[in-house]
């Protein structure tokens, strides 16, 4: 089977959505190793944190004047392309698939992660969620099929889009296998020199924007014994937090830093007392399986989709509560039973988002809409 994947952001973008495409990417390789993997990338590449193999071939626009205007090829132009490459399902893994495929005979599967710009239309401009909105619109509506990476997300796509659901198949995400190895000593050591980290601390990892809510965090830490190391690439919202971080004396409680490698974000993990995710809106939230893998307690968001990423024994505390948040860390940096208890059940549990089970359901959905046509 020839299959086709939208990988422009396996390519070019280093966190979520780059990395549900090149883990799925990955995986469906591994466990399905007889089938062609064609990845469509618009330009050169930017990240090199896709190995690629024997069958997982890289494809660029075949002339040089889709190579100039590449941002358009991907929107319909690259139809010609997978023809020509006898190209049998496409996927397309960020809520969009090319303009006119389904006039072909090639068959498609979009993902939508979110519809966060729905829910939260401030946090984007006017001309950003009319673009959202129509591509999402437009894929949800002429896919064979399309994959919600969760429940909520389903229910969104079948209110705002009107689309039936036995069109729409939920599948989990996963994560980097480099989440679930074992950290040495000597691995931690070399990490906490290099990055002069403190001996106890908690762990956010997410771009810092308004969304995903830092500013909670920073608060409640405010009067507790415990330090905050923050992973993310800043944005105005940094501003914000860096305000109160200067009036409240904290500089040396908050910690942050950019651009690590995934190993080394793994070993921080395994490092942090407690990883606290207090995001406003996500379509799943891969950091918090990243977490649970790692065999780190997590403090979440009550409510949406948190509880389906962070199962029953995760914590979950009200949006914006940095009181509440604040009794939920003291609570678990007190009881190392209680933590022990929440990191060996959240172990237990995300064991439902491993590889192979998303590689089978993933090639189920493509199987099933082949055999239907």
């Amino acid at each position: 089977m020839k299959l086709g994947f939208d990988a422009k952001r396996a390519f070019h973008n280093g966190t979520g959505l780059g990395n549900y495409s090149r883990d799925l990417i990955r995986i469906l390789a591994t466990y399905y190793p007889d089938n062609q993997y064609n990845l469509y990338n618009p330009k050169t590449k930017k990240l090199d944190r896709l190995q690629l193999t024997d069958n997982l071939i890289e494809k660029l626009p075949n002339s040089w004047f889709w190579k100039k205007f590449s941002s358009f090829w991907r929107q319909g132009p690259i139809v010609n392309q997978l023809k020509n490459d006898d190209i049998h399902l496409y996927h397309g893994l960020s809520g969009e698939i090319p303009r006119g495929v389904e006039k072909s005979k090639i068959k498609t599967v979009v993902t939508i992660h979110d519809l966060i710009f729905v829910h939260y239309p401030h946090l984007y401009s006017f001309f950003d969620r009319k673009i959202h909105f129509n591509k999402f619109k437009y894929a949800a509506q002429k896919a064979d099929k399309v994959i919600a990476i969760s429940e909520q997300t389903k229910n969104d796509i079948i209110e705002i889009f009107n689309i039936d659901a036995s069109k729409i198949e939920v599948v989990y995400q996963g994560c980097n296998n480099v989440f679930k190895e074992v950290a040495t000593i000597s691995e931690k050591e070399n990490l906490k020199e290099k990055y002069n980290l403190p001996q106890k601390f908690i762990l956010n990892v997410g771009t810092i924007e308004k969304r995903k809510n830092l500013l909670t965090i920073v608060k409640s830490i405010k009067d507790i014994d415990v330090n905050l190391v923050a992973v993310g690439r800043k944005t105005e919202y940094y501003k914000e937090i860096q305000h109160y971080i200067g009036k409240h004396k904290l500089e040396n409680k908050v910690f942050f830093l950019e651009k690590l490698t995934l190993k080394e974000l793994s070993i921080l993990y395994q490092l942090a007392e407690i990883f606290v995710y207090p995001s406003i809106y996500e379509g799943f939230g891969i950091p918090i399986i990243e977490a649970l893998y790692s065999k780190t307690p997590v403090i979440t968001t009550k409510g949406g989709v948190f509880p389906e990423a962070g199962g029953p024994d995760s914590i979950y505390a009200p949006i914006h509560d940095s009181e509440e948040l604040s009794r939920e860390i003291t609570t678990l940096l007190n009881n190392p039973d209680l933590t022990r208890e929440k990191v060996e059940k959240g172990y237990k549990f995300v064991q439902k988002f491993n590889d192979q089970e998303i590689a089978d359901q993933i090639m189920r959905v493509y199987k099933s809409i082949l055999h239907e046509h």
